[in-house]
């Protein structure tokens, strides 16, 4: 994939949850949530401040982060489903 975003967005690929309960009841495809839990893809160079200087970026590809199940905007590219989002409609990143 080539996808550079611009400015302070992050291109995440959703992580698939589990599809059985902790009690072993099978979840349909029908009854899932979107899941809130992604790997960073791609990451831009970063916002600017209101005296127009570059804000690094917090996150880098690889990152494992909490986002809410309405962030960002739904995109597909060469078959996959991704997510693009501001860096600040992340929650947090997962260790």
């Amino acid at each position: 994939m080539k996808l550079k975003p611009l400015l302070d967005r992050v291109v995440i690929k959703r992580i698939e949850e589990e599809n059985r309960t902790v009690g072993g009841i099978i979840i349909p495809d029908t009854a899932k949530e979107k899941p809130s839990q992604g790997q960073v893809i791609a990451v831009g160079p970063g916002g600017r401040d209101d005296d127009g200087k570059l804000v690094q970026m917090t996150l880098k590809p690889g990152d494992r982060v909490l986002f809410g199940k309405w962030s960002g905007t739904e995109i597909k590219i060469d078959g996959e489903d991704l997510v693009i989002m501001k860096e600040s409609e992340v929650f947090g990143i997962l260790e």
